[in-house]
């Protein structure tokens, strides 16, 4: 079946469907990572966004049931080179790719030119566009792509958080509380290998709700969207700030940013891949991090504060990547260190995050 993909800038590319059959709406984003396309996909932060990945060849070594991030998959659309027709790795459970878009209705387009859709992001910026297998005309489906809604100002964490509170863990030194704005399952596999009992509280619980758990700690989760849109997430961090020890993680670093009185920005074209080069300002010590974020904390923004000190930079832009505030236990990531491409170089974090409820 025929696919096209059409951006709202007028720019229309042609190749074939994987996955479901129909029409998808999101903004485009690159991925630059190599591997690791299933733990892409079942990523809550891609929730409205269609992904890109630079890697030539996706979907050889399948998909299984251990390496998922989440429930479901709540990506918009994917994009790919090429879709291995053949699977081949001992933990597969025998899925194609284009199968398993199409088991979980994701649209899905291939046989593009991806490096071509990279540098065009790159140069004009995130742009939303359409992917469809329906017989539209390139007019309307530009038009589609105009009218898609934006990232700014959108709160997609309402879409992506767990519907109840859970347990991932009823056992351990720690009692850790995860606020869920989109969380990814390694995390929670990181704090259980940390001997953390791990209590899942979705985002719209409030800072009370959480506190009443009696909790050692809160892990303020990754998650999608505007993190200026989430105006009870910040409200419910401002509540627990000193409160009790504080670690967030990408979309828990803005809303740490913003509970201090810092402010975000988007960048241009945002950080999705596993090969940014981050840099430890304590000790000079440079990580291959995984990134996957489209806002950034405005360093200025924190600047006036002297509590708060800037503890990681990206060494690609020298752009925000880590807080820390020097006289209440609360310090965050913009990178993922519960991810491996480094393979383990932002675990240490985990036990940072340990070391603080220990003291606490």
């Amino acid at each position: 079946m025929r696919a096209r993909i059409a951006f709202e800038d007028g720019t229309i590319l042609t190749g074939n469907s994987i996955g479901a059959a129909g029409s998808t709406c999101g903004e485009v984003v690159f991925n630059t990572s190599m591997t690791g396309y299933q733990e892409v996909l079942t990523d809550p932060s891609y929730a409205g966004q269609i992904v890109t990945m630079t890697y030539p060849l996706i979907g050889n070594y399948g998909v299984n049931s251990d390496d998922v991030e989440s429930r479901r998959l709540f990506l918009s659309g994917f994009v790919v080179r090429e879709a291995s027709k053949i699977v081949s790795n001992w933990r597969g459970d025998g899925l194609t790719l284009a199968e398993y878009l199409r088991k979980n209705n994701i649209v899905g387009i291939e046989e593009v030119d991806t490096r071509a859709i990279t540098m065009h992001i790159r140069e004009a910026g995130a742009m939303n566009a359409v992917i469809t297998t329906e017989d539209t005309t390139e007019e309307e489906l530009i038009r589609k792509a105009k009218k898609s809604p934006h990232l700014e100002g959108l709160d997609l964490v309402k879409d992506v958080m767990s519907p109840e509170p859970f347990v991932w863990q009823d056992k351990g030194k720690y009692h850790v509380v995860v606020y869920d704005c989109g969380v990814k399952y390694n995390i929670l596999r990181q704090l259980a290998e940390s001997d953390c009992r791990v209590t899942v509280m979705p985002a719209r619980s409030s800072a009370a709700d959480i506190l009443a758990l009696r909790p050692d700690g809160v892990l303020l989760s990754n998650g999608p969207g505007d993190p200026a849109a989430v105006d009870y997430a910040i409200e419910t961090t401002r509540g627990l700030v000193d409160k009790v020890p504080l670690f967030g993680i990408c979309l828990g670093h803005q809303m740490l940013s913003l509970a201090l009185g810092g402010a975000t920005y988007k960048l241009k074209f945002g950080h999705h891949g596993g090969n940014h080069p981050v840099k430890d300002l304590a000790t000079d010590e440079v990580m291959i991090t995984v990134q996957n974020h489209g806002f950034c904390v405005d360093l200025e923004s924190l600047g006036g504060d002297k509590n708060v000190e800037i503890t990681h930079l990206n060494l690609n832009d020298q752009t925000c990547e880590g807080i820390n505030h020097k006289h209440i236990p609360a310090f965050s990531v913009q990178f993922h260190p519960e991810a491996g491409p480094g393979p383990h170089d932002g675990r240490y974090l985990f036990k940072r995050f340990c070391d603080l409820m220990d003291k606490a």
